[in-house]
């Protein structure tokens, strides 16, 4: 039995190297290859979410409500200016309009940066999705609307839409429901998968 297992020693060390060699370059080329397979596989993931719009608010161009915002060049989420809102009783700022935008079958998510101080009522995102013979809806940030004083802190508001659904036309609103100070900032839209 000792001598049997000293055979098969002596003849492993007698293989031709190329057998072995031959054995690793083709794990490496099946590594490779599943690699390169695992990487096309993740560049193209239709999970992936996309920015459609971005909106940094350094300045008011595009915003629609004028009356009681200004741009605050000192306070400011990335360090460019935020939109700070001055509310003295409840009111719905609207920001911006999209137009049509091509995304059926996917999910809109609407995000921003928002800091308060001394707001008493709640203060959080809405986005209106219009579509052409159906009207508008919208979707509300209220699973965490901000109050009283906060540093900045991020929030989203999605909308889902089903194969065939497609707005021509998406506002982003900034609901202050009481009073206070708010500042937004980073406004950014984005498209995901629906699950």
């Amino acid at each position: 039995m000792v001598e049997d297992s000293r055979d098969e020693v002596i003849r492993a060390e007698r293989q031709p190297s190329g057998g072995r060699e031959m054995g690793i370059k083709t794990r490496l080329i099946f590594c490779l290859m599943l690699s390169c397979v695992f990487l096309s596989a993740c560049s193209s993931n239709p999970a992936e979410t996309v920015e459609l719009k971005h909106y940094a608010l350094d300045s008011l161009d595009g915003v629609i409500t004028g009356k009681g915002v200004e741009i605050d060049k000192g306070i400011s989420a990335d360090g460019k200016g935020s939109l700070k809102v001055t509310a003295t009783q409840p009111t719905t700022v609207m920001l911006f309009e999209t137009g049509d935008i091509d995304i059926e079958n996917a999910k809109l998510i609407y995000r921003a940066k928002l800091r308060t101080e001394k707001v008493d009522g709640k203060v959080y995102l809405e986005m209106w999705c219009r579509f052409p013979g159906k009207g508008e809806f919208f979707s509300r940030a209220l699973q965490a609307p901000l109050t009283g004083t906060n540093e900045w802190t991020a929030q989203e508001t999605p909308f889902f839409f089903k194969k065939g659904e497609n707005p021509d036309n998406v506002r982003l609103n900034l609901v202050v429901n009481g009073t206070g100070t708010v500042w937004i900032d980073d406004i950014r839209l984005v498209k995901g998968p629906v699950n």
